[in-house]
């Protein structure tokens, strides 16, 4: 078994990298929403997207890749999912996100 170093393998560059992605993937979907319930589990959603997003920043700042790297990864998996329920459109961008 190989054991790396999170510290040898996870970069500055790296969180920044996924950071742009996620910022991309939030422009990019619009909402989808047509009932008030649709519209209140969409502001849940991208609430969610927009507090790890901001903690991903703050890790980073902190110097805390590991942290970072979770974080940024959860801020896009919300946004994904909100593609995926079909509560924000993706315009067809399977890079990006997960289509339905």
């Amino acid at each position: 078994m190989i054991h790396l170093n999170p510290d040898e393998t996870l970069t500055t560059e790296r969180v920044k990298h996924y950071l742009s992605i996620t910022e991309k993937a939030r422009a990019k979907a619009t909402p989808l929403t047509s009932t008030p319930d649709e519209e209140t589990m969409l502001k849940t959603l991208l609430s969610m997207a927009d507090d790890y997003a901001n903690d991903a920043k703050y890790f980073l700042d902190k110097g805390d890749l590991i942290r970072a790297f979770g974080a940024i990864n959860y801020a896009h998996a919300w946004i994904d999912a909100g593609v995926k329920l079909r509560l924000l459109d993706g315009h067809g961008d399977d890079v990006l996100f997960t289509l339905p």
